[in-house]
């Protein structure tokens, strides 16, 4: 797994409270570069290989000039995902932006094709958007084939087990549990106001879905750990990637898992689930 402690930046998010874009409703983002009048325009779609590499980026308004004004979400007024198009080198950064609405950033980048998204809740806007555009990274690339998929991933000294089951269409709970050493962890660190960030992609197009942590540090309720749990809906069926953010003794670091879908509900005649709440859609709750 990687780790990305040298990254100062690095931060995690899984997903908002109130997102009324994509995600609440199963829908993938990030698939367009420009929506509902918003655009994000990166510096050049070619960057070199290397660590630490600058990144520079607008994202523009309706009215072409760039946006300078953002309703901060999960503490930030913008969220950078960057992950390569065969889902390595996963990075969650947050860019620093100039009056003028340019935004900068580094990234670690290996040769190939990278996808960049832009996680955004621009003033005046409805709610968040999440934008995406391609990138290519010149030299010689060796393509990773798509990781099995496990119930557990290893980061450093850490274990984290997953559970629960991403299901098509249908709200379901997942739970992360992490643990150190044979040992679980329960003084996990509040992290962008949460114990966790989780951030999903369907394989195949990297359709990107909010995630939405359950509960948050403080309310008296959420534990710090071991477990992290979020609510999360599929739009199809296939396999997913996960990333997850956590933070403890004071570093970031990020555990992936590959996910496939489970079958839906049983199929029930479908007007008869209009008028009876589609239940038994609870069940992974």
């Amino acid at each position: 797994m990687q780790n990305h402690t040298g990254h100062e930046g690095h931060e995690g998010h899984g997903g908002h409270e109130g997102h009324t874009g994509h995600g609440a409703h199963g829908q993938a983002g990030g698939l367009a570069v420009s929506a509902d009048g918003f655009t994000l325009e990166v510096d050049s779609t070619i960057l070199a290989a290397g660590p630490r590499q600058h990144v520079g980026f607008t994202v523009t308004g309706p009215d072409g000039q760039p946006v300078t004004e953002f309703v901060a979400e999960h503490e930030k007024e913008l969220h950078f995902i960057a992950v390569r198009r065969d889902t390595a080198g996963f990075q969650h950064v947050h860019p620093v932006r100039d009056d003028k609405g340019h935004w900068h950033t580094t990234l670690d980048l290996e040769p190939g094709d990278w996808r960049f998204f832009t996680d955004i809740h621009p003033a005046g806007h409805d709610g968040t958007l999440t934008l995406g555009v391609d990138v290519a990274v010149p030299g010689a690339y060796d393509p990773r084939p798509l990781p099995e998929a496990a119930r557990t991933a290893h980061v450093d000294a850490y274990a984290v087990t997953l559970d629960g089951t991403l299901v098509p269409g249908e709200a379901s709970e997942l739970t992360l549990t992490v643990g150190r050493d044979g040992r679980p962890v329960t003084d996990l660190e509040p992290y962008l106001a949460a114990y966790g960030h989780l951030v999903a992609l369907r394989v195949g197009d990297l359709g990107y879905l909010h995630v939405h942590p359950e509960g948050h540090p403080g309310d008296g309720v959420t534990a710090p750990g071991p477990a992290i749990s979020f609510m999360a809906v599929a739009p199809t069926a296939g396999a997913y990637r996960l990333y997850l953010d956590f933070q403890h003794e004071g570093r970031v670091r990020t555990a992936e898992f590959t996910v496939h879908t489970a079958e839906a509900a049983p199929a029930h005649d479908e007007n008869h689930d209009e008028h009876h709440g589609h239940h038994g859609h609870h069940g992974h709750h």
